[in-house]
Order: C-alpha cells, then sequence, then structure tokens
C-alpha cells in the first residue's frame, strides 16, 4: 500500500494563507508569538515583518505571520503569531542537518530528496518533525534575518546604524522593541506530560518525552539530575551506617567517596555520549551554525560553503586572555578579600562582646551582623558579576551558542566557587574548628536547601491557587481606570485604528481563535532563563557533599531527600509557570562536567587534609609529628589521585558501539547525503511537494 507523504488540504477548508512560494493552505500552528513594544515604529514594524515574509534571496525568512487583534492597545504594542510551511521545515531541517532515524534504524542526516526514507508506516510528512524541532526552525530563520548592504539603519530610527550580516532580530531585543517572543504551549501534551512526570513520585522521569517536548538541554538537565541522585544513594547508605559504627570507619568512607565521585563522573561522560547519539547531537562543532549574536564580516564558509558571518578566532583569544581573564580575576580577589574581611569583623566583633561578657540579645544581633552583611554583599556582587561576565563572553564574539554558554559558565562558576567555598575552607583549615564546619554544612545542605525548595514548590502552588483571582481584581481596576477617561479611551481607540491602517496587508487571526488567548495568558507567565541557575544549584550541593564528606557524612542522606523534591518542584515549575523553553540541541553539559571534575579533583586533596588534622584519627597516633601527618597526607592524595587517573583511562568516553556508528556514518553516508544535497536533484523534489 502505497504512503501519502504530503499533506492534502481538503476542499473548501477556512482560512487560507498565502505561503512563501504562492500557494494557499490553511494556516498552520503558531510556533512562535512575538509581541513589540508600545512605541515601537510601526513603519519600523511594516519593514520588519516584510523581513519575515520576504523571499529569502532579498534578505528574508519566508516564514508564514498572522497578528492578534489588539486587546490592550493602551499599554502592549502589536503581537504576531509565526508558523512555517511543510516545504519550508523541511528546507531548513536539512540546512540544520536535522538527523532523523529512517527506516533502516539508523540515525542520519534528514536529506529532503530522500524524505520517504524517513516515514515508517502510518507516519505523514507533516508528523516528521516534532513541534520542538518546528519551533527550533522558526526561531532560527527569525534570528537569522540579517541586514543586506542597502539596510543602513532601522527605518525611523536613523540612530541606529546597521552593518551587513547583522541580526536584525538581535537589534530590535538589544533596544527594547521586542518585549516577548516565546512559543506557545500544547495543551494536550502538556498535561500528558505532567502526569507522568511532577504527579508520580515513584516512577522513572519520562525522559523521552520532556526531550520531544522542552528539547535536548532541559532533558539532559532532568537526566543529569536523576543520575546524580542515583550515584548519591551509596555515600548516603554509608553515612548512615556511620552514625551507628565507630569514628574510626571515617578514613573507609573518606576514601570511598573520592573514588566513587571519580566513577560517577567518569561513568555519565559515558551515559552522555550514548545519549548524544541516540539524539543526533554526537556530531556538534564549532563548525556548527553561528548564534545571530555572532559578529563578523559576510562572506563563504570554506568549510560548509554557506554564507556566514567570519570572525578570526585569533581575535576572540587576543580579548580572552588579555582583557576577559585578568578582569575576572580581579574580580575573584576581590571576592576573597571581602570574604576575609567579614571573617576578621566576625572575630574581633565575638571577642569584643566575650570580653564585655555580653550574652543578650542585642548582642547576638551585633554578632551576627558581619555574617549577614556579608550575605548581601556576596548577592549583590553575584548579581552585578553575572552582567559582566555576560557582557564580556557576548564582547570575545564566540562563534557557536555551545562556546559561548562554555566561555560564560567557566567565568561564573569561578565566581560562586569562591563565594560558596572558601569560607568553609577557611574554617577547616585557618580556624580548624571541625564542629563549626560541621554546623555550617547542615545549615547549608538543610535550612537553604529547604528554603529553595518552598521557593520552588509551595510557593508555585500558592501562586495556582490565588494568583487567577488576584489577576482578575487587578484587571477589574485597570478597566475601571481605563474606562473612566475618556481621553485614555480616545488615544487606545487611535492607536488601534493606526495599526489597523499600517497593516491591513498582514492578516488577522479570528476573534474565535483560541491561539489569541492562550498568547495572552501565557505572555504572563516568567520566562525560563535556562538551566544555568539549576546546574549551579546542584554544583554548590556537590561541593558541600563531597568536598568536605570525612567532616559531614550526613550530607549526602540531604542531598538525596532534597533533589527528589527538587526534579518534581523544577518539572512543575517548567509545566505550570513559565513560558514553553525554546528547544536546544546539546550534546553534554558543557563546562559544567569540567566544573564537576574540578571539585572532584579537589575533593581528593579536602578529604585528606580534612584527615590529617583530625583530632579523632590523630588520638590514634599521639606520638607521631606534624611532619609525619604531612608526609602521609601527601602519599595517600598522590595514590588517590593515580587511582583517578587510572579510572579517567580505564572507561572509555563513548561506548564501542556507538564510537563505530558514528565512524560509519562520517566515513561513508555523509559523502552520498552531500551528493545529494545537490540543488538540481533537489528542486524538482520541492516542486512536487507544492503541488501536492
Amino acid at each position: 500500500m502505497k504512503r501519502v507523504l504530503f499533506f492534502q488540504i481538503p476542499p473548501g477548508q477556512e482560512p487560507m494563507y498565502e505561503d512563501h512560494r504562492g500557494y494557499d493552505y490553511p494556516f498552520p500552528p503558531s510556533y512562535l508569538v512575538v509581541r513589540f513594544a508600545r512605541h515601537f515604529d510601526l513603519k519600523c514594524l511594516i519593514w520588519f515583518i516584510n523581513k519575515i515574509r520576504g523571499k529569502r534571496k532579498n534578505g528574508g525568512a519566508e516564514l508564514l505571520v498572522r497578528r492578534q487583534p489588539l486587546t490592550d492597545s493602551l499599554t502592549k504594542g502589536v503581537t504576531i503569531h509565526l508558523s512555517a510551511s511543510t516545504s519550508k521545515v523541511l528546507e531548513v531541517a536539512e540546512e540544520l542537518e536535522m538527523r532523523k532515524q529512517d527506516n533502516t534504524g539508523l540515525l542520519r542526516e534528514f536529506v529532503l530528496t530522500q524524505t520517504d526514507c524517513f516515514l515508517p508506516e502510518g507516519l505523514t510528512v507533516e508528523d516528521l518533525f516534532t513541534t520542538a524541532e518546528k519551533q527550533t526552525i522558526v526561531k532560527h530563520e527569525l534570528e537569522n534575518i540579517r541586514a543586506v548592504t542597502k539596510d543602513d539603519y532601522l527605518p525611523g530610527y536613523p540612530m541606529i546604524k546597521l552593518y551587513p550580516g547583522q541580526s536584525i532580530f538581535q537589534v530590535l531585543v538589544r533596544y527594547g522593541f521586542i518585549e516577548r517572543c516565546y512559543p506557545l504551549h500544547d495543551p494536550d501534551a502538556l498535561k500528558k506530560l505532567g502526569h507522568k512526570w511532577y504527579l508520580t513520585l515513584y516512577k522513572n522521569q519520562p525522559y523521552e518525552d520532556i526531550r520531544l517536548y522542552f528539547g535536548e538541554n532541559v532533558a539532559l538537565y532532568f537526566i543529569f539530575l536523576g543520575y546524580y541522585t542515583t550515584a548519591l544513594i551509596p555515600p548516603m547508605v554509608l553515612g548512615l551506617l556511620e552514625l551507628l559504627i565507630p569514628q574510626t570507619t571515617t578514613v573507609f568512607f573518606c576514601v570511598f567517596n573520592v573514588l566513587w565521585v571519580t566513577l560517577f563522573l567518569e561513568l555519565w561522560k559515558r551515559k552522555s555520549s550514548e545519549l548524544a547519539y541516540q539524539w543526533g547531537t554526537i556530531g556538534m562543532t564549532s563548525l556548527d551554525e553561528p548564534r545571530p549574536e555572532f559578529r563578523g564580516k559576510m562572506g563563504v564558509d570554506e568549510v560548509t560553503g554557506r554564507y556566514q558571518p567570519k570572525y578570526p578566532r585569533w581575535k576572540t583569544n587576543v580579548k580572552m586572555y588579555c582583557v576577559s581573564l585578568p578582569i575576572v580575576i580581579l574580580c575573584l580577589v576581590f571576592a576573597f578579600c571581602i570574604m576575609l574581611i567579614s571573617f576578621m569583623c566576625e572575630t574581633l566583633v565575638i571577642e569584643n562582646r566575650k570580653a564585655a561578657g555580653d550574652d543578650s540579645l542585642t548582642g547576638r544581633i551585633i554578632i551576627a551582623l558581619p555574617s549577614i552583611t556579608y550575605a548581601g554583599l556576596v548577592y549583590v556582587m553575584n548579581l552585578y558579576y553575572k552582567k559582566l561576565a555576560t557582557f564580556l563572553t557576548d564582547w570575545e564574539n564566540h562563534r557557536t551558542q555551545s562556546q559561548f554558554d562554555r566561555h560564560r559558565v567557566t567565568k561564573l562558576v569561578l565566581f560562586e566557587f569562591i563565594n560558596n567555598f572558601m569560607s568553609m575552607f577557611y574554617i577547616a583549615f585557618v580556624i580548624q574548628d571541625m564542629e563549626m564546619l560541621k554546623s555550617q554544612l547542615a545549615t547549608m545542605l538543610i535550612i537553604l536547601q529547604g528554603f529553595n525548595n518552598i521557593q520552588e514548590a509551595l510557593l508555585p502552588l500558592f501562586i495556582r491557587c490565588y494568583g487567577k483571582k488576584i489577576s482578575k481584581f487587578f484587571k477589574s481596576q485597570r478597566f475601571f481606570k481605563s474606562s473612566s477617561s475618556s481621553c485614555t479611551y480616545d488615544n487606545n481607540d487611535s492607536f488601534s485604528k493606526e495599526v489597523g491602517k499600517m497593516l491591513q496587508d498582514v492578516l488577522i487571526l479570528e476573534e474565535d481563535d483560541p491561539r489569541i488567548e492562550q498568547a495572552i495568558s501565557e505572555a504572563r507567565l516568567e520566562t525560563y532563563e535556562g538551566t544555568y541557575d539549576d546546574y549551579l544549584e546542584m554544583f554548590v550541593q556537590f561541593g558541600y557533599v563531597f568536598l568536605f564528606s570525612s567532616v559531614y557524612p550526613m550530607a549526602a542522606f540531604w542531598a538525596v531527600a532534597n533533589n527528589v523534591l527538587e526534579i518534581r518542584g523544577d518539572a512543575f515549575k517548567l509545566c505550570k509557570l513559565c513560558q514553553r523553553t525554546m528547544p536546544r540541541k546539546v550534546k553534554d553539559i558543557g563546562a559544567w562536567q569540567r566544573a564537576f571534575e574540578w571539585v572532584g579533583a579537589m575533593s581528593i586533596m579536602t578529604n585528606c587534609g580534612l584527615m590529617c588534622i583530625s583530632p579523632q584519627l590523630r588520638s590514634l597516633a599521639p606520638e607521631m609529628g606534624a611532619v609525619e601527618w604531612i608526609l602521609i597526607f601527601v602519599f595517600v592524595e598522590h595514590v588517590l589521585l593515580v587511582i583517578r587517573q587510572l579510572l579517567h583511562d580505564a572507561i572509555s568516553e563513548k561506548p564501542e558501539w556507538a564510537g563505530t556508528a558514528w565512524n560509519y556514518l562520517e566515513s561513508g553516508i555523509r559523502l552520498l547525503m552531500e551528493w545529494e544535497k545537490l540543488p538540481d536533484l533537489k528542486m524538482p523534489y520541492l516542486k512536487r511537494l507544492d503541488h501536492c
């Protein structure tokens, strides 16, 4: 039985639109919603919409556009919905080298002329790519609308200059002309995902469903969180046993932890490679599509043959090592000095209070003031350093998004390490107060993590229950005030008429179209800023658990308890409280892998040092002096580092089957696919698609 390869239009179906090839179809689902600022010049808006709809040869994106009726033109500007025709989706999917599984089960790059090879029985061409992949395609085309030679400046804004190859979308975002840009949720798919995910406590997470809906970057975060939580179970069990058996087993517990963390990280790299092959992201390199913010002179890429911005790598390296690196080092030194000053002030205040014999409530508050002040300073420093790190990384002009993320995360992790762990090192190796260190670890792992879970779980639950009522109240108040002013009404009405006149050639969605209310509702949701904060929270917890495991063996127990709640809390946040995040393809966790490995290696040194200064361990050999203990520290540390390196060399980063399959694709099938991409073979296929 012959399969139907292309979307067939039922006769007489409405509404209709004109796609970028001039054929009529009903408007497909909205893959992206863009809301412009109220003050945005309408001439510039028309110019940009024409770019979105225009031909590629003229610098356009060939996307489909509909605009929403103005429901609140007093405070909000024009909102448009973007979509793409089936032929456009297939074209761009081939250009982006998206990988799909063919009928033989082989994962390979999609080729337009071989579409039927990727369609199993019962699957139509419309269902070949997931909604998340289509959203990625539309966002890619929108961000890659670049200024051409004749585009000297933004229409209506002669002071905002443009240069050839500059992403117009990023210019509009930078100047605040685009307020929101987000994909819409799929209510039915989201409901099914929620029932499998955050509403179940004992079932495994639906990783594949998460990937298909939110993309590889979000799915990989939850897979890593689950994998890490599972890896914490053996240290947790040993930590619980530590409460029942003598303290002399501390050495065994410490050695086990530092080796276990190495094994966990090496096995995770192997797991990550398996997932990257299954998802088709294992081949991501620095030759991938440049990010929209990448600046450079337009030219033909020697490797890909595409017309793309080009920028010498040596200039990026000069910026990194001659400017960014010294600035980052100065910031780290400054943060370290602030920490030392805080401890000195706290010590001075404690000594003065003790000398005065002041044990009153006021005296205790005074003692706590240096810590409270330091916490406030850390918050402010983190806020501004995050902006500085983002600015520096953007200024360095990295070509791909993965390169940008890696260098940005590296800068931020170094600063966070100073703020979160240097105080612990000071207590452990300068003050050498193990009880104080244990108390600090317990506070961080129990109280602060509990507070974060309340913020991510109970607070969202409150918002879910009462947010709609509060929103309706303020909406009614705003309506009452606006209706009481005829001047406001006239301004509102005149703006609506002006928009209708200027954008009369942009078709409007039907007033009863459910996408309108959905877009308005989801515009009020929080924007998900990405997985950085989630990975950071896990990184800090990882450091508390393994850097000082010999002092507080119960750390793993509290980490597991937190992570079980964290998984459900983050899932609820993504499904109910945030706008749908744009999917992003990733092959690993990037710079976070190095950060975790760095802490894992450092945990060997810290735990060996803690054992050597431990009063319990020193009591076993009171005749030994400081020199002997230092020699023991160096010997044990080097032995553990050697074992760590042996584990690293023994465990392959890629499974043998994945490496073989990838080499096979790289050596043979890639040549065939490149030959199949020749334009003279592709055009008859596109004509067939358009006339179906």
